[in-house]
């Protein structure tokens, strides 16, 4: 232990498309929506986080809402660098201190993320200080989250439905033996929400409006055992351009979202076909496991279930189930150095 440990502190990224979450000494210090408003005139960040969220859909035209992350990659550098740093400044116990502190940081990615936009993320990360700087992977990062022991010869399958992306991936021996990442996850599924309503309800609604939606009445199928109430929605007629209410039931999201429920299915399907016959054993015993916000889909997990006849569990915190991963493989560095992306 030199002197300058002693100046370094230990953080974990989970930089998703929807939130970003960072883990300080064991506990969730930020979780905030990815989201930065910027000022045109200036090109100045004048928002991030929670506080960005509730000016989206909401701006003139001298202020601009963006999300820096579009898929789970980074797709404006500028506006998630300082989105990174404004996040890092937040942490309570950086803020007492007088200078800023040399990071130590497991940040994780997308499993089928491509070298330039690891690099990018690295880079990012470097800038706001970051000395020494790991990635990890998603979905080993859920398993490790949940309480998987990954390093066992024991295969198990982590289905990781965040915004951008959903990672499926079959881990054993610390590493992923297949996997697969479709971009159809918590953001498609707002937007089909959109177009749903657009098209059968003559109602434009906004983006945020769609995720209360999902939030409140989602589902993933029809015949759900303890159904939510109806929900009145307010937006714009698109006939009379006047606005209005209507009242929506949970079937009619369930209708909505199928398609996009069905790509999921498929991409789950198509890794077990892959699957090596001793680890699709393993799995046979263990199950599916469930993480990211869109595993909390009402009855997600049951028609899952029902496609690959396997059981299917939801991380307690499925949410908070990558960056819990993140922070302890920073925690143990030394035991899961194997398992980080190279």
């Amino acid at each position: 232990m030199g002197f300058f440990d002693f100046l370094t502190e230990d953080i974990a990224i989970d930089l998703g498309t929807a939130n970003t979450l960072i883990v300080h000494n064991g506990k969730v210090v930020v979780d905030s929506p990815s989201i930065v408003a910027r000022d045109r005139t200036t090109g100045k960040i004048i928002a991030v986080g929670k506080e960005a969220a509730m000016m989206q859909g909401k701006t003139h035209e001298n202020i601009k809402t963006i999300r820096p992350l579009k898929d789970g990659v980074i797709a404006d550098f500028d506006a998630s660098e300082k989105m990174i740093s404004m996040f890092i400044k937040e942490i309570p116990a950086l803020k007492k201190k007088w200078f800023a502190p040399s990071l130590r940081m497991v940040i994780c990615i997308p499993s089928g993320i491509t070298e330039v936009e690891m690099r990018a993320v690295k880079d990012s990360a470097e800038r706001v200080n970051g000395k020494e700087v790991y990635l990890i992977h998603e979905p080993m990062a859920a398993a490790i989250g949940i309480g998987v022991d990954i390093m066992q010869p024991k295969g198990n399958m982590i289905v990781d439905i965040g915004g951008g992306t959903t990672e499926i991936a079959v881990i054993a021996l610390g590493g992923i033996v297949c996997d697969k990442s479709v971009k159809i996850a918590g953001d498609v599924f707002t937007n089909d929400i959109v177009y749903y309503m657009r098209t059968q309800h003559n109602l434009y609604v906004g983006e945020r409006t769609a995720e209360k939606i999902k939030i409140q009445i989602g589902a993933a199928t029809e015949d759900l055992e303890v159904p939510p109430d109806e929900m009145s929605v307010q937006g714009r007629d698109l006939l009379t351009g006047k606005p209005k209410e209507v009242k929506i039931g949970y079937r009619e999201i369930a209708k909505a979202l199928d398609k996009s429920i069905l790509r999921v299915e498929d991409a789950v399907m198509e890794t077990l076909s892959q699957t090596p016959p001793e680890l699709a054993a393993d799995i046979y015993n263990t199950g599916i496991y469930l993480a990211g916000g869109g595993s909390m889909l009402r009855g997600l997990d049951k028609r899952l279930s029902q496609k690959t006849d396997l059981p299917v569990y939801i991380a307690e915190d499925p949410l908070r189930a990558v960056v819990r991963g993140t922070g302890l493989t920073l925690k143990n560095l030394e035991r899961y150095k194997s398992v980080l992306a190279k």
